[in-house]
């Protein structure tokens, strides 16, 4: 904590957490003070945990899943919250990484916006560690342009200024705040 209440007395007001009971565990009695803060769930989200997750964070940027979309949609509801949401794109097609294909992202775009009626804002992609990350930045670019919304989630401490140079309007640099987690 003592890392974070210098930056919001600075008027950092957004924040990234990767898992859930860590974000509750910090960041509960700081959102009650700090009223103004925008808490952004940036790891993988469990259906398991989405109970927790849609009273605390006012961004996800990790729907990946029908089901997922679902859960969000009906805790919403019970919960009476509208947070603003990202479909995470697999842009690199890697088999060990969370996210849609690009081929099937309009029509998952359409049922959670049409028929579930989430709050999709934007994309977020995780590219592959080889390779130019600039030219996945690119495509997200495209990607974004063709379903029309507003936000890119991309970039993180390796390749933030690439993307921000292509339009990212959410990076994601904590370890250059940081450090490297433990």
């Amino acid at each position: 904590m003592s890392e974070i209440n210098p930056l919001i007395e600075n008027g950092q007001i957004h924040f990234g957490e990767n898992k859930v009971q860590e974000a509750i565990d910090k960041w509960s009695d700081i959102k009650k003070l700090n009223k103004n803060l925008k808490l952004h769930m940036i790891g993988k989200l469990q259906t398991n945990k989405v109970k927790h997750a849609v009273p605390l964070f006012d961004y996800i940027h990790s729907l990946d899943n029908i089901k997922l979309a679902k859960k969000i949609s009906s805790e919403q509801i019970k919960k009476n919250r509208n947070l603003k949401v990202f479909i995470q794109v697999n842009i690199g097609n890697e088999s060990q990484k969370a996210g849609l294909n690009i081929g099937d992202l309009k029509s998952f775009y359409e049922k959670c916006t049409q028929e579930l009626n989430l709050n999709i804002i934007g994309l977020m992609c995780l590219p592959p560690q080889h390779g130019s990350a600039k030219n996945y930045f690119d495509i997200m670019v495209e990607l974004k342009k063709t379903l029309n919304v507003e936000e890119l989630s991309m970039g993180m401490s390796e390749d933030y200024l690439d993307a921000v140079a292509c339009g990212a309007t959410y990076i994601r640099i904590g370890s250059k705040i940081f450090g490297d987690r433990s």
